[in-house]
């Protein structure tokens, strides 16, 4: 069967002509007209990618994003902001909510198939090493030390993730943001974009994306 591609946009224009070329590409389409409806169609038929616009009635993209990344079964599905919106303020929020990858409009259909490609190439690779994947493969030589630092073995690499960093990244694989994260953890969005930096750094990933993948491919996370 195609592969399942959610187009979310109140612009009935980019919705149509968006989800054509994706068909044409040889993906089965289905669109949402606001953030509302693209969450419950999320729910109901599990797409295996989401391109959605930012500004969107109801329920806008950075929300619909937000609350689809905070159930687990949806952490790692593939998301593309389509926005007017390209301030770097604006990308770097995308990014912390869970998207992929941004892509400002006017843009050309050829490459927003190329990153659809690529982000479904990725996914479907890391989802079929997780079915080959014994469901029980235990963690190695976990222990705590006296410095309070978690010490993680997984081959070839290992981590050393202090308490905090480990409570962090747990909340962040959820979905919350920097605040939702501080206000749990009672540290302010600037010690808890710290964290974040010293785990992309021990991971040795670039985004928040590729850190919770990282996270859940390495048992960092239950």
């Amino acid at each position: 069967m195609p592969l399942l591609i959610l187009v979310a946009d109140d612009n009935l224009g980019t919705r149509v002509s968006v989800s054509d070329y994706l068909q044409i590409a040889g993906y089965s389409v289905i669109m949402a007209e606001d953030g509302q409806e693209a969450l419950s169609l999320v729910e109901e038929y599990r797409p295996h990618l989401i391109v959605t616009d930012i500004t969107m009635p109801r329920l806008d993209g950075y929300e619909f994003v937000r609350k689809v990344r905070y159930s687990p079964i949806f952490r790692l599905l593939p998301v593309i902001f389509l926005t007017e919106r390209a301030s770097t303020e604006e990308r770097i929020l995308g990014y912390q909510l869970g998207c992929d990858l941004y892509l400002p409009k006017p843009f050309e259909m050829h490459e927003l198939g190329a990153m659809v490609r690529n982000l479904l190439e990725r996914s479907q690779m890391i989802q079929s090493e997780w079915q080959l994947r014994p469901s029980s493969l235990p963690l190695e030589d976990q222990q705590l030390d006296n410095n309070q630092t978690l010490t993680l073995s997984s081959k070839p690499n290992s981590f050393h993730l202090t308490n905090r960093e480990q409570e962090v990244l747990n909340l962040l694989t959820m979905g919350l943001s920097n605040a939702e994260i501080g206000n749990q953890l009672h540290l302010s969005p600037r010690t808890v974009e710290k964290y974040v930096s010293s785990l992309l750094r021990k991971t040795d990933t670039s985004n928040r994306a590729e850190l919770v993948r990282f996270a859940l491919e390495h048992h960092l996370v239950n």
